[in-house]
């Protein structure tokens, strides 16, 4: 298959305005190089396989030389690949695109381009600033600050409007300039930092006092508009938003974080991801070879994970087998989320427990279930016994067999735990009993004297917030509290708490 990059723009700092080509590209790559400026929850779109390489650049810091990015892309192109070029905003604006498409050109590789929401646009827009306005501005100029000394400032300072990215280094040059030239001193300005994202913040003043109304600790990423149309700001609904002002931590794997994480910056929320699980195939597939072996003896499939049905389906096809003999056992899952990935792969459930639990499976089974044969299919070690009892009890014969296994990674990110010693996150969320274990475990061990007292005072300013009672039982065991459970004990119904909590 000839190879082909796809130029795409990632939009403002938020996955929400991602374009449906966009999502498709990446969902289907088989490279993907990337920016700095991007929403890291667009990597969790790429297929498990993806080869993912960071090449971004910041004003100040280390940054990856053109060329090797030229050369990256071709390589790649040449070898048949289908590469993503990610890159923030839209790929056309100020984001050297020509250059690399002219490599590619040189070398015949074949590539598309396709358009991204740019901050300039954006920036205006989410602060509340209407671009343009029949009254007070007519036409608008996008610049960079960077290298001001080619830029016609005389006539700059006579356009309506002015939107400047990358300019917060040199602003006060940009103003000067611009008063040199005859722009009024007390004409409007605004300076939105973290377009998009729930750190969004917006200053406004005027020219002349813009400067010292700047906080020591605000740098870019910036997007600058000055302009009458600054008056005309109104507060845009993006600040109403309920977890507009939270950051919240999900302690759920990579692979199983997207949706939660979508759903709660959809609230407004700051999401930072810190798995303390990671999922990775049993330590032997043996005895999942041998029930898939033996399927047709079985009356009932037994899934309860995303996770469960992903091995288990994943083992079937490597193992030769057509999906179809599914048809002839009877599926039960617990959780919704279980049941939509189920239909990835055309298949339906026999049968969802209502309250979406595992004890809800064992009261509400639809037929009798003594003398009746289930494969259960379930992670490796950890999981819950009580499906496995109480089934026994009732008089079924139950194979369980290992699918996969939750481990906990190694270590925390330095990043996120400078944010949990700083007390800088509002919640923690816990989907599962494990999730607890883990994330109190990676606490005893980055803590000083692995005192008891020293991990829960890394907790003092922070909401505890369970799926459900099991979870809960497990956050009280280990933290002493929960402060929050969901009514529903699913990803949707967490969500809906913590807006409801917090609204």
């Amino acid at each position: 298959m000839a190879g082909k990059v796809f130029f795409v723009g990632s939009g403002v700092f938020n996955i929400s305005y991602l374009t449906l080509r966009g999502y498709y590209l990446l969902s289907h790559a088989e490279v993907v190089v990337y920016d700095t400026l991007i929403d890291s929850s667009l990597l969790e779109l790429l297929p498990i396989n993806c080869l993912k390489i960071y090449v971004g650049k910041r004003g100040g810091k280390l940054s990856t030389h053109q060329k090797y990015i030229n050369n990256l892309l071709v390589n790649h192109c040449l070898s048949g690949k289908q590469i993503v070029r990610l890159k923030g905003g839209d790929p056309s604006v100020f984001g050297r695109l020509a250059e690399e498409i002219h490599a590619l050109i040189q070398t015949d590789c074949k590539y598309e381009v396709i358009p991204g929401i740019s901050s300039a646009l954006a920036a205006p827009i989410l602060a509340g600033i209407p671009i343009t306005n029949k009254k007070l501005s007519q036409c608008f100029t996008i610049l960079t600050g960077h290298n001001l000394g080619v830029l016609n400032w005389e006539t700059l300072a006579k356009n309506d409007t002015l939107i400047i990215l990358m300019g917060m280094k040199n602003l006060s040059k940009i103003i000067n300039n611009l008063i040199i030239n005859n722009r009024p001193s007390n004409e409007s300005i605004a300076i939105i930092y973290n377009c998009g994202s729930s750190r969004q913040m917006t200053i406004t003043g005027t020219l002349r006092t813009i400067v010292n109304q700047i906080p020591d600790n605000y740098s870019s990423p910036a997007v600058i508009v000055i302009g009458e149309v600054v008056k005309a700001r109104n507060m845009s609904s993006s600040f109403n938003l309920p977890l507009a002002d939270k950051t919240v931590v999900i302690t759920r794997s990579h692979e199983s974080s997207g949706q939660f994480k979508f759903q709660l910056q959809e609230a407004g929320a700051n999401i930072i991801t810190l798995p303390v699980l990671e999922i990775v195939p049993p330590s032997s597939w043996n005895k999942l070879d041998m029930a898939i072996q033996q399927l047709s003896s079985f009356d009932w499939l037994i899934l309860t994970s995303a996770n469960g049905v992903k091995f288990f389906i994943e083992r079937l096809q490597e193992l030769g087998k057509d999906i179809r003999i599914l048809n002839n056992i009877k599926i039960a899952v617990v959780g919704r989320k279980t049941s939509d990935y189920l239909k990835n792969f055309y298949l339906k459930p026999d049968f969802i427990p209502p309250n979406f639990i595992a004890d809800s499976l064992i009261e509400n089974f639809p037929e009798n279930i003594d003398g009746k044969k289930f494969l259960f299919p379930r992670v490796e070690t950890g999981g819950r016994d009580i499906l496995l009892k109480e089934f026994i009890k009732r008089g079924a014969s139950i194979t369980e067999v290992a699918a996969y296994q939750s481990i906990c990674p190694k270590n925390i990110n330095s990043e996120i735990w400078e944010i949990l010693e700083n007390k800088q996150a509002d919640v923690i969320t816990f989907t599962s009993s494990k999730t607890v274990r883990h994330f109190h475990d990676l606490l005893k061990k980055i803590s000083l004297n692995n005192e008891e007292k020293n991990i829960l005072s890394k907790l003092d300013n922070v909401y505890l917030a369970s799926i459900g009672p099991q979870t809960s039982k497990t956050c009280n065991d280990l933290f002493g509290r929960v402060d929050i459970e969901a009514k529903e004990y699913t990803l949707e119904g967490l969500t809906h708490q913590l807006i409801d909590y917090f609204s």
